[in-house]
């Protein structure tokens, strides 16, 4: 991309503030719904602000800007096909039994008390084995949740737990593509930063399960009798069988075997339809309207699907809304990121960031940017992996300058681009996240602790200065008198 006269902060920030102006607009007059067309319309008007200033003030072409939109849509376009096959997994797991099954035995065994650690540290298990927050919570999340709501837990505490859970594997395995990709970006060999990410993550890990814990032991318990109408619900509506949890086994097998997300999540879909073939043909047929089994597991596959259980409260918790349920979420990523490439574009990032940088004076202000630029370009860019990437782009050779190892950017930059995609209502996991827990991001996010208390962690540790060191500079290093061996 040719280089183009790099716009004044203060014209940069505009676009922003229009974004943030109709976004504001968006959710006082649709409320929840704004994620259903207004929150759109904000990006598409941000960006158009953006295009406009570029156009006429810096003579920047409209080739520039279609040069870059088609770059980031054409990165994320792997992501829009897996937010299907999502769609399509959380449909297939519900209608075959897979969660009926996990939430009948569920709420009979976990505890009230102990339900939001509990689902926190499952999560994390089985993010770190996975590598994936997005797989760990479309398929054991779901199904934690509805035991939560049988439980009597609070939607918006236990989507808080096992996003905090997912988003801590999210960080520390060495099969996460958020891991790898902040360790490559900035130079610096995957286990070094791992290893790294231990004096930041774990303190922030053990905070927040205590957190869930107290808040645990002050919770109201549901009564027997509501438990109890949850459990007949499931088996008089659903086969309940271990023979579901088959399915579950064998995603972990292939989640073991490294096998790519998206083929796991179609893989995992595929087996569920044909345990709802085997077990739940009454379900099906009932979808279907019209006797057929096919029909009804292609409905399953990718519309929405109700089912009766006598239940309200149930029936909302079993229905599903397959891969038509992930639309809004795509056409959503689609407007973030063509706001995100305008700013890119155009320069107007970089000249923010620009200004940021420019008031680094110690150890702390460089980490507190870091995170600060991290969370800011998670808001405009609207997707984690961009927001990684420019992170790593703007401050590596600050770092190197100010003598800082790269192992303290990458570890800064995943406690700040990372964990606070989620909590963004307009970012790619921000949306995600929501769409398949049916929980909005604002109603989640003061419950987010571990992603919430993350940035903050990694600025105290950076004030402590606990195994941060300075590296000779090779200007240094050519000064340094070696004497001559005798």
């Amino acid at each position: 991309m040719d280089k183009k006269p790099l716009p004044h902060p203060v014209v940069a920030i505009i676009p922003v503030v229009v974004l943030i102006g109709f976004l504001s607009i968006a959710i006082t007059l649709f409320g929840s719904d704004s994620l259903s067309g207004g929150s759109q319309i904000a990006l598409l008007m941000g960006m158009a602000v953006c295009v406009s200033i570029s156009m006429s003030v810096y003579r920047v072409p409209w080739r520039t800007f279609e040069k870059q939109i088609k770059a980031t849509l054409g990165e994320v376009s792997i992501t829009l096909v897996i937010l299907l096959c999502v769609g399509m997994l959380a449909g297939s797991w519900m209608i075959s039994g897979i969660v009926p099954t996990l939430i009948y035995y569920g709420v009979q065994i976990m505890s009230p008390q102990f339900f939001l650690v509990s689902a926190c540290i499952i999560c994390a298990l089985i993010s770190v084995l996975s590598g994936s927050s997005w797989t760990t919570i479309a398929t054991i999340g779901v199904a934690l949740l509805g035991i939560g709501h049988a439980l009597g837990v609070s939607e918006a505490w236990t989507a808080g737990a096992i996003i905090s859970g997912a988003y801590f594997g999210d960080k520390m395995s060495p099969l996460s593509d958020t891991t790898i990709l902040a360790s490559s970006a900035t130079g610096t060999d995957l286990f070094v930063h791992i290893q790294y990410m231990v004096y930041t993550t774990v303190p922030t890990f053990l905070i927040t399960v205590t957190i869930f814990f107290m808040a645990g032991l002050g919770s109201n318990a549901a009564t027997e009798v509501q438990v109890g109408e949850y459990t007949e619900g499931l088996y008089n509506t659903f086969t309940i069988s271990l023979w579901t949890l088959l399915v579950p086994l064998l995603t972990a097998v292939l989640i073991a075997r490294r096998v790519p997300s998206l083929i796991v999540l179609f893989a995992s879909s595929i087996m569920a339809g044909f345990m709802a073939l085997i077990l739940q043909p009454h379900i099906l047929t009932e979808i279907s309207s019209s006797g057929s089994l096919i029909k009804g597991l292609a409905i399953t596959f990718y519309g929405a699907t109700a089912v009766e259980t006598g239940n309200a409260s149930l029936n909302e918790l079993v229905s599903t809304s397959g891969m038509a349920g992930m639309l809004n979420t795509i056409w959503l990523i689609i407007c973030a990121m063509c706001f995100g490439a305008s700013m890119v574009a155009s320069r107007m990032i970089e000249s923010i960031t620009g200004v940021i940088v420019r008031f680094v004076r110690s150890r702390v202000s460089l980490v507190s940017s870091t995170v600060g630029t991290g969370i800011f370009l998670n808001i405009t860019t609207g997707d984690q992996f961009i927001s990684i990437v420019l992170n790593a782009d703007i401050y590596k050779e600050v770092f190197k300058k100010e003598g800082y190892e790269s192992r303290l950017l990458s570890r800064t930059t995943e406690d700040a681009a990372t964990v606070t995609s989620v909590l963004i209502p307009w970012n790619t996991c921000g949306m995600t996240q929501s769409t398949v827990l049916g929980v909005p991001t604002l109603t989640y996010l003061p419950y987010c602790f571990f992603n919430l208390l993350s940035p903050l962690m990694s600025i105290i540790i950076a004030a402590i200065g606990w195994k941060i060191r300075k590296v000779p500079s090779d200007k240094q290093l050519s000064t340094i008198h070696i004497p001559d061996k005798q």
